[in-house]
């Protein structure tokens, strides 16, 4: 599968890297079109590489998009514009920059919230929305909060290492792996760790800004301690027809934990999903 990293200046006014994988064998005709691409957005502090594991399994009739954030990975890091609205801005900037129409929108864990923003900010961008290990809301504050308030630059490397214990993790990881989401970390600034988690932490929740529509389907890990699985049923409440998935003896970061099993439930919901009929 030919993939290439395209770095693009969006309107809002920064650059950012974007991994993007071209469909092979879709076998797309007028009959059959080809499916929208599917659009990965990573968790804040990670870069599009936390989808190194994932990618390969995913089917390669579906062309890929996998964007550094704002502030993250090799993206620019200006001083401010972390706001969830603004993060959610720079996507839909990213898909005009790309010519891309509509997409598939698949977040994992922050970046399942930036993806409901854009689902309700631009639906017209978004045509199905997979959300893995996804907040219904993160008004209240989560207790390393505190820590990540009183961050300095440079950023500390063990201090990256320690945090990424704050999430169970009850499946063997790569090291390869954790060491990638180490050095992603380690090249953010301070104030990148801190304006973005800020702009998560103060921003509506999503489907109390507006509703979403689209085909939706959430994964949840069943021992995720930052997410309770009564906001996992309030958020597929919200969005009719969302179909919920619950991955036992799995923490909150399912998409470090299970991505063989991501890649077979995302391949059959967008089965599903291109059967169905078109939103208006």
């Amino acid at each position: 599968m030919q993939s290439e990293l395209r770095r693009l200046t969006l309107r809002t006014g920064i650059t950012v890297p974007c991994l993007v994988r071209a469909p092979t064998g879709s076998g797309a005709s007028d009959v059959n079109p080809a499916p929208p691409p599917l659009l990965l957005l990573h968790p804040w502090g990670e870069s599009h590489k936390s989808f190194d594991r994932l990618l390969p399994l995913l089917p390669p009739s579906l062309a890929i998009l996998a964007p550094d954030q704002r502030g993250q990975g090799a993206a620019d890091k200006p001083e401010d514009g972390y706001s969830l609205a603004q993060m959610a801005d720079d996507v839909a900037a990213l898909l005009e920059a790309l010519g891309v129409t509509n997409a598939c929108v698949l977040g994992s864990s922050s970046g399942g919230y930036l993806a409901q923003q854009l689902a309700v900010d631009r639906p017209d961008l978004v045509s199905a929305l997979i959300l893995v290990g996804s907040p219904l809301s993160l008004r209240s504050r989560p207790a390393f909060a505190a820590e990540v308030a009183q961050l300095r630059d440079p950023v500390d490397e063990q201090w990256v290492r320690d945090s990424l214990t704050w999430f169970q993790v009850l499946h063997i990881v790569p090291r390869w792996y954790m060491e990638d989401r180490v050095q992603d970390g380690v090249v953010m600034p301070a104030r990148a760790w801190r304006g973005i988690l800020d702009g998560l932490c103060e921003a509506v929740p999503p489907t109390e800004q507006g509703s979403i529509s689209v085909p939706t389907l959430i994964l949840w890990g069943a021992h995720d301690s930052l997410i309770p699985r009564s906001h996992q049923e309030t958020l597929a409440a919200r969005i009719p027809g969302a179909q919920l998935v619950i991955y036992g003896a799995t923490g909150h970061i399912v998409l470090w934990e299970c991505p063989e099993r991501i890649a077979a439930d995302v391949a059959k919901f967008l089965g599903a999903a291109s059967e169905s009929p078109t939103q208006p």
